[in-house]
């Protein structure tokens, strides 16, 4: 599976600067450097104060990674820099960012040697993990999603990031132009007459000759955004309460109506549909794979990650449909 995947410190302050998730920025009284500290409140309920902002971040999930590039803060370290680099194409890494092992099982030897100034990770890490790394640097423990609030939580995710790397105008900047990246995208496909169309997202993947295919549901932050788009999602029922995502087999695909528009993301593992499906009679069969509704998303759009992602996903989906 690809998942994948703020109690303010009483400081005496010059200003203070309050964000979305609670965040502040205070100048230190007393302080020889005059540095301002920074804190967000995270998704455990603890405080994460920092001496001044972030510049030297590891990030250990994908969207902590695509936040931070976005915001103009290139990482340091990033958990598994291949797969980020085939499946996050909306703001690429320098070649120079250090690998720190794998998203799920990092290394903290590898961390450690980065001396970073901050590391961000999700709530999908376990927490024996995180009071290892605890002991090198401060962690900001963002939640990798919630499908009661997909957009909202992204934007808390981003926010807290942003606080504590000094970019809040950069964050402001980014989501006011997802923002309008959004609206354009839904004026385009309201002039293609698509307004109200029906959609079924959807990845997938193949483990020793078995096909599952992860529906997007309701909740699910492209989901969401394709709504905002003025389509209407074609999968029913509830996936689970982060991700928003399903899972199904190829019969299930029978319940889908006859002319939804069938949206499926590219992998570098290979496409199913291509090579697996197609010479399945279930498949073949499907009214929307006859008439053609069947579409490829452009390579490289991480379905859990920010502002960036999303405006690839909206040009992707614009561009297949219009």
């Amino acid at each position: 599976m690809k998942k994948s995947p703020i109690v303010m410190l009483s400081i005496v302050a010059a200003s203070a600067l309050a964000l979305t998730g609670c965040g502040t920025t205070e100048s230190s009284a007393g302080s020889d450097s005059g540095a301002a500290t920074v804190s967000v409140v995270d998704d455990r309920g603890e405080t994460v104060a920092l001496k001044g902002a972030a510049t030297k971040v590891v990030a250990l999930e994908w969207n902590a990674a695509e936040s931070l590039v976005s915001l103009g803060v290139m990482p340091t370290g990033v958990a598994d820099v291949a797969g980020y680099g085939d499946y996050v194409k909306a703001a690429p890494l320098d070649e120079g960012v250090t690998d720190v092992g794998g998203r799920g099982e990092p290394s903290v030897d590898a961390i450690a040697g980065l001396a970073p100034d901050l590391v961000v990770t999700t709530n999908d890490l376990a927490d024996t993990a995180i009071k290892q790394i605890e002991k090198i640097a401060p962690v900001l423990v963002i939640r990798g999603a919630d499908a009661s609030d997909s957009m909202g939580q992204m934007q808390k995710n981003l926010d807290a990031i942003a606080t504590l790397t000094g970019t809040e105008a950069e964050a402001k900047t980014l989501v006011s132009d997802m923002d309008d990246k959004i609206a354009e995208g839904k004026a385009a496909l309201e002039a293609a007459d698509l307004s109200g169309a029906g959609f079924a997202l959807s990845d997938n993947y193949s483990y020793n000759g078995e096909i599952t295919i992860r529906p997007f549901l309701k909740g699910a932050l492209l989901s969401d955004v394709a709504e905002k788009l003025g389509l209407v999602n074609a999968w029913t029922g509830e996936g689970d309460a982060d991700y928003g995502l399903g899972s199904a087999d190829v019969e299930a695909l029978t319940t889908l109506p006859a002319d939804v528009k069938y949206l499926s993301f590219s992998s570098p593992d290979g496409d199913i549909y291509t090579n697996e499906l197609a010479a399945n009679p279930i498949w073949t069969s499907l009214p929307f794979v006859q008439s053609g509704d069947v579409y490829m998303l452009a390579d490289g759009i991480w379905p859990f990650g920010g502002p960036a992602s999303i405006e690839l996903f909206v040009d992707s989906v614009v561009d297949s449909l219009g």
